[in-house]
């Protein structure tokens, strides 16, 4: 299994991070993961903002030469796994400027006329870590599942990710939040996971 893991937060103390160092630690103890690599796009300087012009049309972003190591990198990958916080009940603007641009038509979905694309990523499955300030059952009861339906439906599914797993951890500002019992859970997560 090949994983890709793209990190999205600004800052290496963050325990958005400590959950990165887990995944890559319980990944490396992990027979079934043969190749892991890690996108950090703050890092990187991945530009999100969408630029659309003469020269630069949407039709084409999907063979834009300055995309063209992301798009290599999903393909590559088995599993994509998404590390970030959550602010304001949905995922940082920087991973969302990452997704607008790397799920474009024609890699990641083509458009068959109908009421649903053809998903061209199928067979890829998914692992969403995510914290928030917020208790945990936060976004299912005042926000109704907002994030995960934003991610699962109108995001994964749509390209034909169907197999997608959610870590959503609350509380994470709180002293008490159990932070170590937390991270002791991903890492445990990819020493084991098997597909």
């Amino acid at each position: 299994m090949k994983l890709l893991v793209i990190y999205t937060h600004p800052n290496h103390k963050s325990l958005s991070y400590s959950f990165l160092e887990k995944v890559i630690k319980g990944s490396k103890e992990n027979p079934a993961i043969e190749e892991l690599q890690v996108l950090d796009l703050y890092e990187e300087g991945f530009n999100p903002l969408l630029v659309f012009n003469e020269e630069k049309r949407r039709r084409d972003m999907h063979r834009d030469p300055a995309l063209e190591k992301y798009r290599n990198q999903i393909t590559w990958a088995d599993k994509l796994v998404f590390v970030y916080p959550i602010w304001w009940g949905r995922p940082p603007a920087m991973l969302m400027g990452y997704i607008d641009q790397m799920f474009a038509a024609n890699f990641a979905y083509r458009d068959k006329g109908g009421l649903l694309p053809e998903g061209l990523l199928k067979g890829k499955s998914v692992v969403c870590i995510s914290s928030m300030m917020g208790p945990t059952h936060y976004p299912l009861f005042f926000l109704n599942n907002a994030h995960k339906i934003l991610m699962k439906r109108a995001v994964f599914q749509y390209v034909g990710m169907k197999k997608v797993k959610f870590f959503e951890f609350g509380n994470m500002e709180n002293p008490n939040g159990k932070h170590a019992e937390k991270l002791e859970k991903i890492y445990r997560y990819f020493q084991r996971i098997a597909s």
